[in-house]
């Protein structure tokens, strides 16, 4: 009786000792995660979205708060120009990025945001050509992409936009009549447009002629 006793004792004890060898290896496992979290190491979440960290990974050498409030302070000169500010933060972090581009997924990653706030700020600055749409190579994903000369393919294309509201105007001098003061009003706008038609492409052509002696 004694000795089966002793026997049944030990035997519970080898259990125990298992089972608390089990759950610190549980807490030893978790801790790894947690501190893995708190580096900011999320490799793995990033494969699991199509490579969300490429894009952050290799701006690593940065200091991620210095460009955080960069990205929020330019949008907000955008903002305050009257670009609503998911654009103009979207913008901006692309600006901000090495590469110049990011995916939807990176870029959601970056700002903290939903994919549909993202799709509806690329859409807009890709309407008004603040951006270019690539795809990205062997996969069915868009990358968003602002170039080194994103500002002159931006305004350049504002050549388009000025002759339309030059057409507008005449047609607004002819209605209201040119002798009236909302036509002589109407009729004083209409050649600020004309004139700034037809300084913008002496503008730019003389800008390029710049970027080419400063950056050859």
């Amino acid at each position: 009786m004694t000795s089966g006793s002793g026997r049944g004792g030990a035997s519970r004890e080898t259990v125990r000792e298992t089972s608390a060898r089990k759950a610190a290896g549980a807490r030893g496992a978790a801790g790894v995660r947690g501190d893995a979290g708190a580096r900011g190491d999320t490799g793995g979440a990033a494969r699991d979205i199509g490579g969300t960290g490429a894009a952050v990974a290799e701006d690593r050498g940065r200091d991620d708060e210095a460009v955080s409030r960069f990205v929020e302070s330019f949008a907000g000169v955008f903002v305050e120009a009257g670009v609503q500010r998911m654009p103009a933060r979207v913008f901006a972090a692309l600006l901000a990025a090495d590469s110049g581009t990011m995916t939807s997924a990176e870029l959601g990653e970056r700002l903290q945001v939903s994919p549909a706030a993202v799709s509806g700020a690329v859409r807009y600055l890709s309407q008004q050509h603040m951006l270019s749409v690539e795809r990205e190579p062997g996969t069915r994903r868009d990358r968003y992409r602002v170039r080194n000369d994103q500002w002159y393919e931006a305004l350049a294309s504002r050549d388009v936009v000025i002759k339309r509201w030059q057409e507008s105007l005449r047609d607004g001098v002819r209605s209201l009549g040119p002798d009236t003061p909302a036509g002589r009003r109407m009729a004083e706008t209409l050649a600020f447009f004309e004139f700034v038609g037809e300084e913008l492409p002496l503008m730019l052509d003389r800008w390029r002629a710049r970027r080419d002696e400063l950056f050859g």
